[in-house]
Formats: C-alpha cells, structure tokens, sequence
C-alpha cells in the first residue's frame, strides 16, 4: 500500500482520537466528557495508531507523516498514562521516557547540528596546533590570557578566576550562564533556522579555539580534566537546543500542508518539549562544574574516569532510556 493510499484509509480515525485529544486540551467539566469513549473507545484507537506508526516507519512513509503520527501517539501517551499522575511520576516520564525518545525520533535534526557543533569546534582545535596564532582570530588576547590564568596547573579552583571557595555562588552562575547560551541557540531557530546554525558554528568554534590552545601551551591535562565530567551534559544540551530550533525553522522553510503559522505552532510543542530537557541537563551540567570539576585538588586520573563514565551515561540514556516502554 502506498503512502496516499494509507494516508486516505485512516485519516478520518487520526481525526476523530485527534480531535479528542483537541477536546480534553480543553477546559471541559469531567462531568460533560464521554466516559465510556475514554474507557474503550480511545484506547482502542490508540493501540491502533502506534500500529499505523510502525507501519509508517518500516515502509519508509514521508517525514512528515512519521511526524504527524509521532506526535499523536505522544500525545495520547500523556493524555492516556500522564493525566492523572502525580507532579513527580509526570517528571520522572517525562526524563526516562518522553525526552530521550523524542530525540531519538528527530535524530535527523540531532545529527545535522552535532556536526554543525564539533564540526567547527575540532576544526579549529586542530588547526591551532598547526598555526596557534589562529587562536587571535576567534578571541581577543586578553580573552586568551584570561583563559591561560584560569586553567593554570598550580590554581586551586580550575576554570574560574574566584578567590573565594563560594561553590554554591558559581552554581548559580553557571546555571544562568549555561540556560543563556542554550536559549539563544534555540531562539535563534525563529529565523528560519539561521540563528541557530549561527549559535552552533560559533559556540563550536569558541570552544575549540579555547581547546586548542589549552592544548597547544600544555594545558591539556588541566583542561580536558575539567572539560570532560560536565561536557557531557553541557555540550550535548547546546547541541539539543540547536536541534529545538532547527526544528522550528524547518517548520518555517518546510510548512508542508499546514499554514507557517500552524506549522510552527506544531513544531514549537516539540521544541519546548525538547527544551525542557536541555534545561534539566544544563542544571545538572552546572552542578558538576562548580562542585566537581573545578576543584584543583583532585587527582586528574579520576576525573578522567568519572567524566568518562558520564559520557556513556549520557549517551546510553539517549539511545536507549525508554525504549521498552515504547516498545
């Protein structure tokens, strides 16, 4: 069966659960709703969206219909198992289920800004130590000197020019530092998707510029012993958040069948979701940093192993986390 063929079969069942997801979006007295709609009828159609989807994605349909019936199948999830769950049961799906499973579904998105990501930023790195005063290029000498300072060997605290043990005040400061640079990536993605490739090229490109350098002076144990516990989240964040805005301007260049403005409306509900989770892993990004990866009195070796460890947690949980409950 080909697509418009499948399409024309059971668009008139995607419309009705649809619509009644549209109608319980809305403020409604229970008292009014279809009970016995809820209890048999819309889990039935449910079951038989998900089947639709898997039909979709094995026989290699459209993008845009996958995402059509990605997002109904999201949808009636939380209407269906969220809707009467409590604040903490609500945010434990929405981290072990939801986020990772919906970047996997844009995977296309998460690949293109990864290399837009490390593309510039080892492209540098490598090119500083062939000619280390390219480093001038990307950053002001007294930018580059700052950062020479703040990774020196002998400094108490990695990373940062403070003289006070004041971790509580540098989490906090992270934490607005980190949120700033994420939401201006995903921003940006209001430009038809302009601003955040711009944000994406040029935070690689800062990142690797200061790598490179580090590296090529002889920092490099200083450096990526700092870097490698909380890049994991940090690093990884800044790429969702350019994927969340990747995916608003796709819906502005692309609106497919929908209107701009109903495309974005559409593209925004997954961005925010996407969002949300670049927020919690920024958070915890900043918490690593200021109470791990800046203390100047821990044997690299270790932060080396716990940062690595990091990293396969960090990218299990995005391959894997949620997968069987999918299932």
């Amino acid at each position: 069966m080909n697509q418009d063929s499948f399409t024309e079969k059971y668009q008139s069942q995607w419309d009705v659960f649809e619509n009644w997801l549209n109608s319980q979006d809305k403020t409604i007295p229970i008292s009014q709703r279809s009970k016995s709609a809820i209890s048999v009828e819309i889990p039935h159609r449910y079951r038989q969206l998900c089947h639709h989807l898997s039909l979709a994605q094995s026989r290699n349909y459209s993008a845009h219909l996958v995402e059509y019936l990605n997002q109904l199948t999201l949808r009636g999830h939380q209407r269906l198992y969220r809707a009467k769950s409590s604040t903490l049961s609500g945010f434990l799906d929405f981290v072990f289920y939801e986020f990772p499973s919906l970047v996997r579904s844009q995977w296309r998105l998460f690949l293109f800004a990864t290399v837009l990501f490390y593309g510039p930023l080892f492209g540098i790195g490598y090119a500083i130590q062939v000619n280390p005063e390219l480093v001038y290029s990307v950053l002001p000498p007294e930018q580059v000197s700052q950062f020479k300072s703040m990774y020196d060997p002998d400094a108490k605290h990695i990373g940062t020019d403070r003289k006070s043990d004041d971790d509580f005040a540098m989490f906090g400061f992270y934490i607005k530092n980190n949120i700033s640079v994420g939401f201006r990536t995903f921003a940006g993605g209001i430009l038809f998707g302009l601003g955040s490739i711009f944000f994406l090229v040029y935070n690689g490109l800062v990142i690797g510029a200061v790598a490179g350098h580090l590296i090529q002076i002889g920092y490099s144990e200083t450096f990526l012993s700092f870097v490698v516990g909380h890049g994991s989240f940090e690093l990884t964040a800044i790429v969702i958040a350019g994927m969340a805005g990747l995916k608003l301007g796709g819906a502005l260049v692309r609106p497919g069948l929908y209107s701009r403005g109903e495309a974005l409306k559409r593209a925004g509900k997954v961005s925010l979701k996407l969002v949300y989770g670049v927020i919690l892993m920024l958070i915890i990004a900043a918490f690593i940093e200021a109470f791990w990866s800046s203390k100047g009195n821990i044997d690299s070796s270790i932060k080396f192993v716990v940062g690595y460890v990091l990293w396969g947690i960090v990218i299990f949980y995005l391959l894997m986390i949620g997968r069987r409950r999918a299932t």
